[in-house]
C-alpha cells in the first residue's frame, strides 16, 4: 500500500512558519537580558520578568486562540498571530526603558501564543493520519533547530555587531513567517461544527480539550525538569569551566535529535507511542543526571546528546498524542491545552529551580530534576501509557480476528 505524501508545500510552509517564530523566541530569550542590562541599565532582579511576562502572556492567549480557531478558522488566527508578532519585532527598535520593554513583551507574547497554537493545530491537519507520528516528529525538528539557530545567531550578533542587528534579524524572520503563513492552504476542519451534528463547546470546554488533559499533565512534569536545562545550563557551564563546550551543547543536542528523527517517528506509528515515549523520558533523565556529574567537557556534551535525543522526541510524541485525542475540529483547542500545561511547567520550573539552585547548587538541582524526569515515566504510565497499551492489544486482536 502506497504511503500518503508527507512533504507537501503546506507541510513545509507551516513547519517553516513555526521555525521562524521559534528562532525569534530563542534568539530574544538569550539576548534581551543583555540588552536590558547594557542599554536600559536594568537590575538583575528585573531580568527574570522579561521571560516570565512573555510566557504568561502566551499562556493566557493560547486557550483563547484554540477557541477562536473553531469559529474564525485556523488560518485567520495564524495570520493575526504572526502579524502581531511582526509588529512586536519592529517595535524592539525603539525601546528606551524597561517598562516599555516589559509592555512590549506582553504584546509579543500574545502573538507568540496565538501563532504557535495555530501552527500546531494546522500541521496536525495537513499530515496524513497514517503518518501522524512521523510527521509531527519532523515538524518538531524545525522547532528544535530553532533552539540551536536562535541563540547562536543572537549571541554572535550581540558580540560582534549590536543589539540593533539582533532586532533586524527578528524583523526579517517575522516577515518570512508571515509570507509562509500566507501561502498555506489549511484544510477546512470547522465546517462540521457549524452543522447540527456538532454543537459548539461551552464553558471551560470551549478553551480546553479534556481528552488531551492527561498527556498535557505528563508534559508539564517533563517541561518542569527540562526548565533546568534551558534556563541554567549556560550559567552552570560557566561555573564548571565548560565555557567553550557550552556553545556546542545544543549543537550536539540537535545532531542527536536529527539522527534519531527518521526512526522515532516511524516507530511511533508502527509500534505505538509507548515504544518511543518510555525510552525518551529515560534518555532525558540520564542526560540531566549526567549534567549533575559532569567534571569534563566530554561528559557535559554527552549529557546534551541524551537530552536532545530524549526531550526532542518527547515533545513531538506528546503533542501528537494530544491532537490525536481530539476530533479534527477540536485540534486547535487540543494544541492550546497541551502548550498551556507545557509552558506552565517550563515557567514554574524556571522560577522554582532558580530558588533550589541557590540552596542546593546547580549539581543538586540537576540531581533533583533527573528524579523529576523519572517521575514523569510514572505519571505517563498512569495517565496514558496503560490505556494506550490496552488499546493497542485490542486493535491487534481485532486485526488477527479478521
Amino acid at each position: 500500500m502506497q504511503k500518503s505524501k508527507l512533504w507537501t508545500k503546506d507541510f513545509l510552509a507551516v513547519s517553516l512558519t513555526s521555525f521562524f517564530v521559534f528562532v525569534i523566541f530563542y534568539m530574544l530569550t538569550v539576548t534581551l537580558p543583555l540588552f536590558a542590562t547594557d542599554e536600559l541599565h536594568a537590575s538583575k532582579q528585573s531580568l527574570g520578568l522579561i521571560v516570565t511576562i512573555f510566557l504568561v502572556s502566551g499562556i493566557v492567549f493560547r486557550p483563547l486562540a484554540g477557541k477562536w480557531m473553531t469559529t474564525l478558522g485556523q488560518k485567520k488566527v495564524l495570520l493575526i498571530g504572526v502579524f502581531i508578532f511582526l509588529i512586536g519585532s519592529i517595535l524592539y527598535m525603539n525601546i528606551h526603558s524597561l517598562s516599555a520593554l516589559l509592555l512590549l513583551r506582553v504584546l509579543h507574547g500574545i502573538g507568540f501564543g496565538m501563532s504557535t497554537t495555530a501552527t500546531g493545530a494546522i500541521v496536525a491537519n495537513v499530515i496524513p493520519e497514517q503518518r501522524k507520528g512521523e510527521g509531527m516528529g519532523y515538524y518538531a525538528t524545525f522547532m528544535n533547530l530553532a533552539m540551536v539557530v536562535g541563540p547562536f545567531v543572537g549571541l554572535t550578533l550581540t558580540n560582534t555587531l549590536s543589539h540593533t542587528a539582533v532586532f533586524t534579524v527578528a524583523v526579517v524572520s517575522s516577515v518570512l513567517a508571515v509570507l509562509c503563513s500566507l501561502v498555506l492552504r489549511v484544510p477546512d476542519v470547522q465546517a462540521s461544527s457549524a452543522t447540527n451534528e456538532i454543537q459548539p463547546a461551552k464553558g471551560l470546554a470551549a478553551f480546553f480539550e479534556y481528552r488531551s488533559l492527561p498527556i498535557s499533565v505528563a508534559g508539564l512534569v517533563v517541561a518542569f525538569s527540562y526548565a533546568s536545562v534551558i534556563s541554567f545550563v549556560s550559567i552552570y557551564a560557566k561555573e564548571m569551566g565548560f565555557t567553550q563546550a557550552s556553545s556546542f551543547f545544543f549543537v550536539v543536542y540537535a545532531v542527536c535529535l536529527l539522527a534519531s528523527r527518521p526512526f522515532t517517528g516511524k516507530w511511533f506509528d508502527q509500534y505505538g507511542e509507548n515504544s518511543v515515549v518510555y525510552p525518551s523520558i529515560l534518555s532525558l533523565a540520564i542526560g540531566i543526571f549526567l549534567l549533575s556529574q559532569a567534571t569534563t567537557s566530554w561528559v557535559f556534551l554527552l549529557a546534551g546528546a541524551f537530552i536532545g535525543l530524549g526531550f526532542g522526541t518527547i515533545t513531538s510524541s506528546f503533542q501528537s498524542i494530544a491532537v490525536k485525542k481530539a476530533s479534527p475540529h477540536r485540534r486547535g483547542v487540543a494544541t492550546a491545552t497541551f502548550f498551556v500545561f507545557f509552558d506552565s511547567g517550563m515557567g514554574l520550573g524556571s522560577f522554582l529551580l532558580g530558588i533550589l539552585s541557590t540552596a542546593a547548587g546547580y549539581k543538586g538541582m540537576y540531581v533533583f530534576c533527573s528524579i523529576v524526569a523519572l517521575l514523569a515515566i510514572a505519571v505517563y504510565l498512569v495517565l496514558h501509557g496503560r490505556k494506550s497499551q490496552k488499546q493497542r492489544i485490542i486493535s491487534q486482536n481485532e486485526s488477527l480476528g479478521k
